[in-house]
């Protein structure tokens, strides 16, 4: 959905293509043009450095390139003024009416106001928290739990078609130590040295008997799989009842073994070998990943016939890329640092271009504080806090909020005082609490029987520097969504959203909305009460975003 930005980008597009056939420059019209919204207002709604850009190959300096295009700006019917500062940076005004005009274009499109089309057509296998079915979910799993919900609504929003994948490591020995672990409870014998502790193996070591009451008979290696097998299902379903509690939602739960199981991972040797980065040494069966910048070459199959994880990894990539997605985000843990340099030079290797198909994000850890004191312990886990038990502490909308809004790649830490906290320092309180205020606004107004909806909007009304920021604000949304999706990085909606809060609350500090007393409401209030609604919409659109609720009332 376009705003001001991405109209005035196009205008300035055609004045550079008016001033190259005419003969005043030399070059080619750009695909983007820059465009900044100045800190300081006096110099205009938008500022754009396109001169200095232009000026190299017209071999003009860049003032002279302004003052071209400047003829061109001027003459649009919302540009109210065009100056020239500095070495050539282009500063644009447009009139309030126009500017205002924006509060239509909000309310008009209502939830797709932000949505692009930047990725329009892109298939992107969007993989993440990838988990062990041994256990509950922890905090490491929660961070990307919810950036990685967020980061697919954002690049849906961008206009891509994306599937949302959580990879079940369902095979090797931690699924033998966990099936032990559980046999063990069951039978009332010690947890093996090297198992998994924590009362929720207990717990399901119940629930294997009362559903499998007949389990007991058996004996030796067709009981131990028995056990393994019915707990595996039995976490695996809890941890998908707990992400559907924190709003998380996957499309594919693909699991290891199915590559294993399916022919997959000798697809993707001969694959491999086809492409020539295949070789044999030492009775081993090798990529030759060194030639796509990997520190060393990497082993698929060992010299006694055992695939390495590696194969796995290299497998369930090139079947991703077989099911049609042309980019494959990774989200891995903060542990996994030496996989960036890995699954890049596999993409290269199968053939792919590295800098397109393939991205491989690390979330860095998460510390929790309460009453100063760093949590460690969990009651059911037994080691780190799980994401039901963050939950149970904040509720869903105050942890995912929280763990959104930082980038991803920077350690952080909770403090679950603040988030319990109804005050303007906990960050989701803050802009939940603008929603609920405009809601509130605007049910007095409708109380007050005062004329809104655009029926009612006059835009030239809204001339008030309070005014003409907050549309400012309002007209970055697409831009912020669409940057938020390129980058990857969904933490910019979260942090937008308190900027245009703040902004929200100096407009209603400073310009009355609802008439005083016996006052009459004018085409002023309505004009008001409909950028409170625009405001309202794109909050409750940001938040959507981020899987946060937008509340009416608190």
């Amino acid at each position: 959905m376009s705003s001001h930005s991405d109209l005035l980008a196009a205008q300035i597009q055609a004045a550079i293509s008016h001033a190259i056939e005419r003969g005043d420059l030399i070059g080619t019209v750009p695909a983007n043009i820059p465009l900044e919204r100045p800190k300081n207002r006096d110099h205009g709604d938008y500022a754009s450095s396109i001169a200095l850009q232009l000026a190299k190959p017209a071999g003009k300096n860049p003032r002279e390139v302004a003052e071209l295009l400047k003829k061109d700006l001027e003459k649009l019917p919302e540009v109210s003024s065009v100056d020239i500062a500095g070495p050539g940076f282009i500063n644009i005004k447009l009139n309030r009416a126009s500017q205002a005009d924006l509060v239509r274009t909000i309310l008009s499109a209502k939830e797709s106001y932000g949505k692009g089309s930047a990725l329009a057509g892109v298939k992107i296998n969007l993989e993440f928290i990838s988990a062990n079915p041994t256990g509950p979910l922890h905090l490491g799993h929660t961070r990307w739990a919810a950036v990685g919900d967020a980061l697919g609504r954002v690049l849906s929003a961008a206009g891509a078609e994306v599937i949302r994948e959580f990879y079940i490591n369902d095979r090797g020995n931690q699924m033998d130590l966990f099936g032990q672990s559980v046999q063990a409870a069951a039978l009332g014998q010690p947890i093996p040295e090297d198992g998994y502790q924590g009362e929720y193996i207990a717990d399901l070591a119940k629930e294997v008997l009362a559903e499998n009451p007949e389990i007991i008979k058996l004996e030796g290696e067709p009981r131990f799989v028995a056990f393994r097998e019915a707990a595996y299902k039995l976490q695996l379903k809890d941890q998908q009842r707990v992400l559907d509690t924190f709003n998380t939602h996957f499309d594919v739960w693909f699991s290891e073994r199915s590559l294993h199981d399916g022919g997959s991972v000798e697809h993707g040797l001969d694959k491999l070998r086809a492409q020539g980065h295949v070789f044999e040494l030492d009775g081993a069966t090798w990529l030759r990943t060194t030639d796509f910048g990997d520190d060393k070459d990497r082993v698929l199959v060992k010299a006694n016939g055992d695939l390495t994880y590696f194969s796995s990894d290299t497998a369930y990539y090139i079947n991703k890329r077989e099911r049609g997605f042309d980019i494959c985000i990774y989200m891995l843990g903060a542990d996994h640092h030496g996989y960036i340099h890995r699954l890049k030079a596999t993409a290269a290797c199968a053939g792919d271009n590295p800098e397109y198909n393939i991205d491989v994000l690390i979330g860095q850890l998460v510390k929790i504080m309460e009453g100063g004191e760093e949590v460690k312990l969990s009651k059911r886990a037994g080691t780190i806090i799980t994401l039901e038990e963050l939950v149970e502490k904040v509720g869903v909308d105050a942890a995912r909020y929280t763990l959104i809004r930082y980038p991803v790649d920077t350690p952080m830490v909770m403090d679950l005082d603040i988030l319990k906290r109804s005050t303007n320092e906990n960050p989701v309180y803050y802009v939940q609490y603008a929603h609920a205020r405009i809601a509130a606004v605007l049910r007095n107004a409708a109380e007050l029987n005062i004329a809104s909806g655009l029926d009612n909007f006059d835009p030239a009304q809204l001339s008030h520097d309070r005014e003409n920021e907050l549309l400012g604000s309002l007209a970055e949304f697409p831009r912020i969504v669409a940057g938020a999706a390129e980058l990857r990085e969904p933490h910019r909606i979260a942090r937008y959203l308190e900027e245009l809060a703040g902004v929200y609350h100096g407009f209603y500090a400073d310009c009355r909305v609802l008439p005083m007393g016996d006052e009459p409401a004018t085409a002023l209030h309505s004009a008001r009460l409909n950028l409170c609604a625009a405001t309202l919409q794109v909050l409750k659109n940001g938040l959507l975003l981020l899987g946060v609720s937008a509340p009416e009332r608190m």
